[in-house]
């Protein structure tokens, strides 16, 4: 994804459209982002202008959204890096949330090693069914089954 504050000659406010193109998102997931209150475009009459800030946050909540991160998890980190200008608190914040997330994935990756184990083992036993005397037509003792 490209990076607003990456791009030289790039506008400092851009327009709704001009925004979600450069985010790689919809103009209504825009909207919904500013509803939540996680962005507060600025308002010329009734058109939203994008400013260097408002999409550096989108880049955050976008981020945020591919790692797994609720909507509020993502507002409260959004928050305190307005509350706190060493960013201390943001950093501890994100320390913590980042842990349990990481906790999170990897209990979901043991639940997923479980399933694919027990697929796995259903189907070699499925597999070694169809190959056994039962897929020749013999009988359980043996026998050719009468056809």
């Amino acid at each position: 994804m490209s990076s607003a504050a990456a791009l030289p000659d790039h506008p400092e406010m851009l327009g709704i459209q001009e925004a979600a193109n450069l985010l790689g998102v919809t103009m209504r997931t825009l909207r919904f982002y500013e509803d939540k209150g996680l962005i507060a475009p600025q308002r010329a009459g009734t058109t939203r202008i994008y400013s260097r800030r408002e999409i550096g946050r989108m880049q955050l909540i976008l981020r945020g959204k591919r790692l797994g991160f609720t909507i509020r998890a993502i507002k409260e980190f959004l928050d305190l890096y307005d509350v706190d200008p060493e960013h201390n608190e943001q950093v501890r914040q994100l320390i913590a949330t980042v842990g349990e997330r990481i906790g999170e994935l990897r209990k979901q990756q043991r639940a997923i090693e479980q399933t694919l184990g027990e697929l796995l083992s259903i189907e070699q036993q499925a597999r070694e069914w169809l190959q056994g005397p039962q897929a020749n037509g013999e009988k359980a003792n043996g026998e050719k089954a009468s056809g």
